[in-house]
């Protein structure tokens, strides 16, 4: 049996593109890096954009066993 977190990571603030940069990118290792050492297990991620398309973020599933 597992149990799951699910962080929401935003992304920088776009103007003429709502994709993820590199920094983004960097920021999103760091996250995924911290949380394999507390002995989470990436389940699941997305990249999801607004509909103003100026802000999107990364929503991140882990799991780890119970």
């Amino acid at each position: 049996m597992y149990v799951y977190k699910t962080e929401i990571l935003p992304v920088s603030t776009k103007f003429f593109s709502d994709k993820a940069n590199e920094a983004d990118a960097a920021e999103l290792d760091v996250l995924l890096n911290k949380r394999s050492a507390e002995g989470w297990e990436l389940a699941d991620y997305d990249y999801m954009a607004t509909s103003s398309q100026i802000r999107g973020a990364f929503i991140i599933t882990f799991r780890k066993e119970a």
